[in-house]
């Protein structure tokens, strides 16, 4: 068996960057194809590879990778998912990740959230939360430790 396998049967065939489905016989050379890929430079994350499309691989290294909230919900100024992943599996804690107009749009990006998470930081129990303030509904994510 090799890593290759080990990752992929880990991140269940999943994209860790666009999250879509990653062929497992599609040639390793395609765009479209399977890779190992090195999340991050932290040498304390729990989980150093992941796997990623060829393409979505190498588009990283020319670019910082950006985990696209989908346009399906409606959030005003959401924080890069990146940086709160890291953040939150360094230190864990809770953090204020969007706003939204009404409370059925915020449990929409909370639901989506935690989902999302689960595969972006496998290993890291995240919980969502909608709050209400200022005319507007806040999500937050939160880790069980602090």
């Amino acid at each position: 068996m090799s890593l290759l396998d080990d990752v992929a049967r880990r991140d269940s065939w999943r994209c860790w960057v666009c999250d879509e489905l990653v062929d497992a016989d599609m040639s390793v050379n395609d765009p479209r194809g399977p890779s190992v890929d090195s999340r991050t430079a932290d040498k304390k994350a729990k989980v150093a590879e992941r796997l990623a499309h060829r393409a979505c691989n190498t588009r990283k290294g020319a670019v910082k990778v950006v985990i696209a909230w989908p346009d399906r919900l409606h959030v005003v100024e959401p924080a890069p998912l990146i940086a709160v992943a890291e953040r939150l599996e360094r230190k864990g804690g809770r953090e204020l990740v969007a706003r939204c107009p009404s409370k059925k749009d915020a449990q929409e990006a909370a639901d989506w959230l935690v989902d999302r998470f689960s595969r972006l930081v496998p290993g890291l129990p995240v919980t969502a939360s909608v709050e209400a303030g200022g005319g507007q509904y806040l999500v937050a994510l939160a880790t069980g430790r602090r």
